[in-house]
C-alpha cells in the first residue's frame, strides 16, 4: 500500500490537530491555551483546502482563526488579573473529565468506523460564489442570515461584558 502526498498531508495536519487540542485542554495558561487553539484552526483550514473547498478554508482562517481567536484574546487579557489563585482540581472532578474524553474519543472513532464517507453532492467542484452568496444572505428556508445576525449580536454582548468587567476591576 503506497502512501501519497495527498493522505501523507492529511496524516500530518491530523496529527498536528490531535497534539493541539490535547495541548488545548490540558495547559494551565489560559493564554497558551487560546494559542494552541489557533493552530488547531490553521490545520483545520488545512484540511479545507486540501479537500478543495478554498472558500471554506478562507473562511475558516479570517472569522475563526483571526477574529474569533484575537476575541478570545483579549477578553483573556481584559478580564484576567494575577491575584487570582487557581485551585487545583480535586479527584472527582478529575475522573469525571476523564470519562467525557473516553466517551468522546469512543463516539468519534465509532462514527469513523461505521461512516461510509462516500462522495458528496458536490462531487464535480466547488459551489460557486453566486450560490454561497445566496444561502448566506437569504431569509428563507436553509439560508443563515438571521443566525449570522443573532452571532453577531453575541459576540458584541460578549465584548460589552467583558469591557464591563474589566472596568469594575479597577
Amino acid at each position: 500500500m503506497e502512501i501519497t502526498l495527498q493522505q501523507a498531508g492529511f496524516a500530518f495536519l491530523a496529527a498536528v490537530i490531535v497534539v493541539f487540542s490535547v495541548m488545548t485542554v490540558t495547559t494551565k495558561r489560559i493564554l497558551r491555551a487560546a494559542t494552541y487553539l489557533l493552530f488547531v484552526l490553521f490545520a483545520t483550514a488545512g484540511i479545507y483546502f486540501q479537500l478543495n473547498y478554498s472558500f471554506l478554508g478562507a473562511v475558516q482562517l479570517l472569522i475563526y482563526a483571526g477574529g474569533v481567536v484575537v476575541l478570545y484574546v483579549f477578553s483573556i487579557l481584559l478580564t484576567s488579573s494575577d491575584e487570582e489563585k487557581k485551585t487545583p482540581l480535586r479527584n472527582r472532578r478529575v475522573v469525571a473529565g476523564l470519562a467525557a474524553s473516553v466517551a468522546g474519543a469512543v463516539l468519534c472513532i465509532f462514527l469513523l468506523v461505521t461512516h461510509s464517507f462516500g462522495p458528496s453532492q458536490f462531487a464535480g467542484g466547488e459551489i460557486d460564489m453566486h450560490t454561497i452568496g445566496h444561502a448566506m444572505m437569504g431569509t428563507g428556508k436553509y439560508q443563515y442570515l438571521l443566525p449570522f445576525e443573532a452571532v453577531s449580536v453575541l459576540l458584541l454582548a460578549c465584548i460589552v461584558g467583558g469591557l464591563l468587567i474589566a472596568r469594575k476591576r479597577k
